[in-house]
């Protein structure tokens, strides 16, 4: 009988006054390098909320979304990864023409409206790469398998004469037990097949992989402007977890046409991509990037890696790193038929977003890596500011990270979920009154089925009959806070 994973208890340590708060480094104003001007340490980090149109454009839900976050007025709210190339994404933002303006504009109205002011709104600029979701078995050897002779020469190993007809061999490879797969097809054949095609920023062979380092620079810089004309104040460079520009950064990328193999030619597409962007909109607009302090992966990019990544983009003159961990496609679980790869659900996926029952906890287990990343910054000179995230929840442990210079700012997403206002509720002293994250995989679940995300606490607060709700009944929108 497996035994029972003890239950880390959550981080308390009580809530400050408002007079205490009002004294705090949680609560202190830092200004950037762009000369924008925070009006505290808080951030709400992107998060995925499902709630765009299938064509990227922003609707009424994603409104309601940032605007109930902007109600509990953080220094800092990031909107979701937004895509900059016309890449296949169902209901995620998109920023990849100027058509996008107009609604991207609207966020920024409601957030700015909804905070007060007080909230600085950046958006998450994203590329990925398109995947197809698994196939059926029989789908995947009719429509997708391309016969070679390698596959012949397999056969024959078996002991099996191959038939010269390919719609024959196909049915043939098809009609054979599983268990063969791995001597008669390649690696990547059997991942297509297992997981669903995926393409790879080592995929050299394809010609829009190849151009990449052409196409990504002006993307991303066309893509900032279009923010800059929406209002918003920055832009959050997305070079983190299993998307185009981590694999660019990532020790798995061994192309060898300069922009991979060895850390120069890693570097050298974000590099260009923020020189882009910066020419393109001005010392005067903000523009940071998130990074992996850790990929947590076999074989992937190291926190020693990420020291020298960081050094690397503060050069640049950033406004501010903010580091994540994990999340990778390389150890995901494979999905069922008829659903895509996600790259939260392995070891990789766990250490970016860690849960309760977890040796160790969630929580504050991965600030050791914006730590590092600070030290070894401000070794070099740099005074870039770095975000901390990883299961943060409480104001003394915040309070700690910052009053012990392991980060500038701290980051939660599911606490600021479960609870928007409870930036707001511990500023004015009401502390006690915050919704407190379970820190469970209940959102990160209903980020894997592309469902509209929410917390399963809103639905223990009786809603009134405006109260907006999915499909299947849960709340859209957390509860109001009565001031």
């Amino acid at each position: 009988m497996k035994p029972a994973q003890e239950r880390v208890p959550m981080p308390d340590g009580g809530w400050p006054t408002a007079e205490a708060a009002a004294e705090s480094r949680l609560f202190a104003p830092l200004t950037l390098r762009s000369g924008l001007q925070l009006a505290a340490r808080t951030w709400v980090p992107a998060m995925v909320p499902w709630r765009a149109s299938a064509e990227g454009e922003v609707t009424d839900d994603v409104l309601d979304w940032y605007g109930r976050f902007a109600e509990g007025e953080p220094a800092v709210l990031v909107v979701e990864a937004t895509g900059v190339r016309a890449v296949a994404s169902g209901p995620l933002l998109r920023i990849h023409e100027d058509r996008f303006v107009a609604g991207l504009s609207r966020i920024v109205d409601r957030v700015r409206a909804a905070s007060c002011g007080r909230t600085k709104l950046f958006i998450q600029l994203i590329d990925f790469l398109p995947l197809k979701r698994r196939p059926e078995r029989a789908t995947w050897y009719r429509r997708f398998f391309r016969p070679e002779e390698r596959h012949r020469a397999a056969l024959r190993t078996l002991g099996i004469e191959p038939p010269s007809d390919l719609a024959a061999l196909r049915e043939t490879m098809l009609q054979l037990a599983e268990s063969h797969e791995p001597v008669l097809l390649s690696p990547r054949e059997l991942e297509d097949l297992r997981f669903g095609a995926r393409e790879r920023v080592t995929d050299t062979w394809n010609p829009v992989v190849r151009d990449l380092p052409r196409i990504l620079p002006d993307a991303f810089a066309a893509a900032a402007r279009r923010a800059q004309r929406a209002g918003f104040d920055g832009v959050e460079l997305h070079y983190a977890h299993a998307y185009t520009m981590a694999s660019f950064l990532s020790r798995t990328n061994t192309r060898e046409d300069g922009w991979g193999a060895s850390v120069e030619g890693r570097l050298k597409l974000p590099l260009a991509v923020i020189e882009a962007v910066q020419r393109t909109v001005g010392g005067a607009f903000t523009v940071g990037a998130r990074i992996l302090g850790d990929e947590a992966i076999p074989g992937g990019s190291t926190l020693e890696d990420a020291c020298e990544i960081a050094v690397a983009l503060a050069r640049t003159g950033l406004d501010f790193l903010s580091v994540s961990r994990g999340g990778k496609f390389d150890d995901a679980r494979q999905p069922r038929v008829g659903e895509a790869v996600y790259p939260y659900t392995g070891q990789s996926g766990l250490a970016c977003m860690p849960v309760m029952h977890m040796p160790g906890g969630p929580f504050g287990r991965n600030v050791h890596l914006a730590a590092r990343i600070r030290s070894t910054l401000r070794a070099q000179g740099f005074q870039l500011p770095v975000v901390a995230a990883g299961g943060l929840c409480s104001f003394e442990q915040m309070e700690e990270i910052l009053s012990g210079g392991e980060a500038d700012c701290v980051a939660a997403a599911r606490q600021s979920l479960a609870d928007p206002d409870w930036w707001k509720k511990m500023r004015s002293g009401r502390g006690h009154e915050i919704r407190r994250c379970s820190f469970t995989s209940y959102c990160e679940g209903l980020d894997q089925r592309h469902k509209q995300v929410t917390c399963r606490l809103w639905d223990r607060t009786r809603p009134d009959e405006s109260t907006r709700r999915s499909d299947d009944g849960r709340r859209l929108v957390a509860p109001p806070f009565t001031v």
